[in-house]
């Protein structure tokens, strides 16, 4: 298969264009065309050469992503279902905060790690994507924002799939969306969520950016953990907790925990005082508490409202902050991986 456009970065379309006898700054022009303009064909872009234009067009996917349906909530999140050259299907989600637009980022068609209360695992893994898909999913949340002259302020990557299992696919497309010459989203207002693949933690520390790393914990125990989250019986809590203390001493930066609250099962007062004493070894740690959103195929039940402040309650009374995630676009199915499963079972019929 031919390169998608959103597979290069800056260096690497400069290296092209001397590779095929052209200027190098040549590759500059392009990158700022994808980047700055968010042109939609090699046609467009006027100050190259009509030999150039067509050289490119032979020798690079432009197109990346088809649009198969957009859905818009009443609280103004847009979900996007898109269709790739192969004809797998992937979701890219647009919410709008009071302090600008997030857009979350799908980096695998499906999922293998198995979360029992998760849509993205429903059909397992198919494949990881490319550098160029993940990107042209902000380049095409960004286009439809230019619309309203908006920009994407920051990006959250936990759509479908565990991006430390496609890490260099991940770092490429973090490079090309902070780069300046780009569009240029600051390193903080990036987060990377992961189930806890504890090597790529360590080597994701090691990285020394300002990207905030969030972890997917949903149960204070190994035994509990272990059957919400397969995941753990490769990678143990008390490994998981290391990697965390790692990356907290090293770093200096907040760790987020993510914990999705699940009626009956992970959101009684005992939980809550186990987590707490748990998170108490990690430093400048910080729960967001998560109602988990009903998924047809799985049992769970949402924790009731009582019982959600409770839990909160507990966890800052042990000196743990923790805040409650706004819960968005729950009219149009926005959690991950639904509208892919309503899609995948629609095909198969």
């Amino acid at each position: 298969m031919k390169p998608f456009v959103y597979d290069y970065s800056l260096e690497e379309w400069q290296q092209w264009m001397k590779d095929n006898g052209e200027q190098a700054f040549r590759g500059g022009q392009v990158f700022d065309w994808l980047y700055v303009k968010r042109v939609s064909s090699f046609e467009e872009m006027s100050n190259l050469s009509k030999g150039l234009r067509e050289k490119l067009a032979a020798q690079f996917e432009f197109v990346t992503l088809r649009e198969i349906d957009r859905y818009q909530s009443k609280d103004g999140t847009v979900k996007f279902l898109f269709e790739l050259q192969d004809k797998n299907a992937i979701e890219t989600v647009i919410m709008k905060h009071n302090y600008g637009n997030s857009v979350c980022v799908t980096t695998q068609v499906g999922c293998r790690i198995g979360c029992t209360f998760c849509a993205s695992t429903l059909g397992g893994l198919k494949r990881d994507l490319r550098p160029g898909e993940i990107v042209a999913q902000i380049v095409k949340s960004q286009q439809l924002l230019d619309a309203t002259e908006e920009r994407v302020s920051s990006i959250v990557v936990m759509g479908i799939g565990e991006p430390f299992e496609n890490y260099e696919a991940t770092m490429k497309f973090l490079r090309l969306m902070t780069h300046e010459k780009g569009l240029n989203i600051g390193q903080r207002h990036i987060t990377v969520s992961t189930s806890g693949i504890v090597p790529a933690i360590y080597k994701f520390t090691e990285e020394d950016t300002q990207i905030n790393l969030a972890i997917s914990i949903h149960a204070p125990n190994d035994t509990l953990r272990s059957k919400l989250m397969p995941v753990n019986r490769r990678y143990p809590l008390a490994d998981l907790l290391d990697a965390c203390r790692h990356y907290t001493e090293k770093s200096g930066r907040r760790l987020t925990f993510e914990y999705a609250l699940m009626g009956g099962v992970n959101d009684k007062a005992e939980h809550a005082e186990e987590l707490a004493s748990v998170l108490k070894t990690i430093p400048l740690s910080h729960v967001n508490l998560i109602p988990v959103n009903f998924v047809q195929e799985r049992n769970y039940v949402r924790t009731t409202r009582d019982d959600i402040f409770n839990f909160q309650r507990i966890l800052e009374r042990n000196k743990i902050n923790a805040t409650i995630r706004r819960e968005q676009g729950g009219d149009i199915a926005a959690a991950c991986g639904q509208l892919r499963a309503k899609h995948m079972e629609s095909s198969q019929r």
